[in-house]
């Protein structure tokens, strides 16, 4: 038996004993098959992240006006997962966490000012060692100090920190480029140009979209859809006794905060443009994903090339009378998590197994042939994506956000969520807890901390945090913190 088979049996065996125990079962890395390794010689692989982009953006999954054709193509050609989410909803932690498969307390990005540490092991390195040609075209956003190319790229692309919709500034493998026009139209011309380039080798590309970060601004074309719409508020939003009884008092607090709907941005937009700007703004990306489709399929490369797609975070639209992303709940922390490619995906498949952003990291290497460094802490999805029946896989996920000065109205949280429940532990604040049954209450209007009822279940979930925690090394202040 190999020394990576030891570790894994030994550590499928603690998984099962703590399931056994009530406390949850993260799972571990996948050997990488035979059958990966066998499809690498010719499996190109694209990955496509957008910004802020909640679950429920797309037309296929019921949208009340936003229609994404190509994103609908997508998921009816490939495998949805109906339980996305980030680790950290926050935007550099979370891109930390793709490239390194790793929590955020592990690799060390705990805000959106912070370098991925040097020397960091990352899948575009792993991919660029192992024959592959790599190449990143969008928003990096891990320090908005540097724009300079990153290692494990032949190709670059990008910009700094946010970036601007209208006339970027990009570096271009170095040289810094002035170009007229809309960010993400610039974006997904590059990446049609780079697909269309003569090579010898597989290619890797992640394209990485400034949209729909706010402020919104939709390319001119767009400027005036949806402008006879009516828009929904949802449930949780008004401030009544009722929506806030059993909530803690820090989410009431933050309705007059600059990620509050009392005072959105500090009073620089409002509710009903701040929705319709975001939709708009969705528009051009559906375009893009419809373009670099396309463009594989004129290639004849469509269908043998693994797509992944997703959001770097969720974002609220007025639940709890919040905005944008950073706590649990779960607009902020479900993402669209989708993939696409016709010769290994069954089409049309949807599935409820918990797949998580610090999963892509090992998934591409899996799909790549590539070995899965002892570092990653996430798996691969592969099996999943195969259609593999019933593939040991994780019941549980643990997410953590790490308070900021910047922001300091969202406290340090450390939660579980397993299909049935979510419990949420914050620290710093004498306040409640918050624990919701997610099949009975999906919108989370009613937090069970303090009902009898569900004392049991209470003690499991936390049982189940203390087990998470210990098994990722996570802890309340990071080592490096202290």
């Amino acid at each position: 038996m190999s020394e990576t088979t030891q570790k894994q049996t030994t550590r499928r065996g603690f998984l099962k004993t703590t399931a056994a125990a009530g406390a949850g079962a993260p799972f571990v890395n996948t050997l990488v098959s035979a059958n990966a390794k066998a499809a690498s010689d010719k499996l190109n692989i694209i990955f496509i992240l957008i910004d802020d982009m909640r679950y429920d953006s797309m037309s296929c999954m019921g949208h009340p006006f936003l229609k994404t054709p190509n994103l609908d193509r997508m998921v009816a050609n490939g495998v949805m997962f109906n339980h996305g989410y980030v680790t950290t909803s926050l935007c550099s932690p979370s891109r930390a966490s793709i490239l390194s498969g790793q929590y955020a307390h592990r690799h060390g990005v705990m805000d959106n000012s912070t370098l991925l540490p040097q020397g960091t092991p990352t899948f575009p390195v792993e991919l660029q060692k192992n024959g592959y040609e790599t190449a990143f075209i969008g928003k990096w956003h891990m320090g908005g100090s540097t724009d300079k190319p990153r290692p494990g790229f032949d190709h670059w692309i990008s910009f700094r920190g946010q970036g601007v919709y209208n006339n970027p500034t990009f570096n271009i493998n170095g040289q810094t480029v002035k170009r007229d026009g809309y960010m993400t139209d610039l974006l997904t011309d590059y990446a049609v140009d780079y697909i269309k380039q003569d090579r010898d080798k597989p290619f890797f590309m992640y394209l990485s979209h400034k949209a729909v970060h706010a402020d919104f601004y939709p390319p001119e074309r767009h400027k005036n859809a949806f402008s006879d719409v009516r828009i929904e508020y949802p449930d949780s939003m008004a401030d009544t006794p009722e929506n806030y009884e059993g909530k803690p008092n820090w989410v009431k607090r933050q309705r007059h905060s600059w990620h509050g709907v009392d005072y959105m941005y500090h009073d620089h937009t409002y509710f009903d443009r701040f929705i319709i700007d975001y939709n708009r703004t969705m528009l051009a990306v559906d375009e893009s994903v419809g373009a670099v489709m396309d463009t594989l399929e004129k290639q004849g490369i469509l269908d043998n090339t693994l797509i992944l797609f997703m959001g770097d975070n969720g974002f609220l639209h007025g639940e709890h009378g919040l905005i944008d992303k950073r706590c649990m709940y779960e607009e902020s922390i479900r993402v669209p998590f989708l993939a696409h490619c016709p010769n290994m995906i069954k089409p049309g498949g949807k599935t409820d197994r918990i797949a998580l952003n610090i999963d892509i990291c090992p998934t591409i290497l899996d799909a790549a042939g590539v070995q899965i460094p002892d570092s990653v802490q996430g798996a691969s999805f592969l099996p999943i994506l195969r259609g593999e029946e019933n593939p040991p896989w994780r019941e549980a996920m643990l997410y953590e956000y790490f308070w900021e000065a910047a922001f300091p109205q969202t406290p340090t949280v450390f939660g579980v969520r397993t299909e049935k429940y979510k419990y949420m532990h914050y620290h710093g604040i004498f306040d409640l807890d918050e624990l919701y049954d997610l099949e009975n209450d999906p919108k989370e209007m009613r937090n069970l901390i303090d009902d009898p009822a569900h004392f049991e279940v209470r003690q499991d979930m936390q049982k189940r945090l203390n087990a998470l925690m210990k098994e990722y090394g996570a802890t309340l202040v990071p080592a490096w913190k202290s």
